[in-house]
């Protein structure tokens, strides 16, 4: 298995968030990331259901070797280790992982799609990813993070912790 780039988002919402997302990136980058930088970590706003408490949410971007769906259930189980409990769409996490780039993999299956599929229009995702990966390359539009942010639909406003 080749070595590729991978992004990767992560957040919270349900206290202690910051801690759990701090958790999350440090095992990350103890067992299937090498090479790791991780951005700020931000206040945001949540999307859909806005009766809840704002999210915390950051990047990483490291290297791996891990096969794609191996990598995915590795994060699943990391959520289940940090205490996730399944809601409905939209509501509050105690943390959410997502890969979001895996080098030029594109991926459309039942349990996983990489690129993420909605990752281009939230602002969540793209400004911390801008941070420590500006260059990476969205292999389905060819944009850079950085592009992709400058015209991302999502005005939402992050507040860098």
């Amino acid at each position: 298995m080749r070595t590729r780039q991978v992004l990767i988002s992560l957040g919270s919402n349900i206290d202690p968030a910051q801690q759990r997302v701090q958790a999350a990136v440090d095992i990350l980058t103890s067992t299937v990331l090498d090479r790791a930088v991780f951005a700020s970590m931000y206040l945001t706003p949540p999307l859909g259901y806005t009766d809840q408490p704002k999210f915390v949410n950051t990047a990483v971007m490291g290297y791996t070797d891990v096969d794609a769906h191996v990598l995915h259930r590795t994060v699943k189980e990391l959520e289940t280790t940090l205490g996730r409990v399944h809601r409905d769409m939209w509501h509050q996490r105690e943390i959410d992982i997502d890969i979001i780039l895996l080098g030029d993999e594109i991926i459309t299956s039942l349990s996983l799609n990489v690129p993420h599929l909605r990752f281009r229009d939230r602002r969540f995702v793209l400004q911390p990813s801008a941070e420590i990966a500006p260059t990476m390359v969205d292999p389905v539009t060819n944009k850079t993070i950085s592009q992709l942010l400058q015209s991302c639909p999502d005005a939402s406003v992050l507040e860098r912790l």
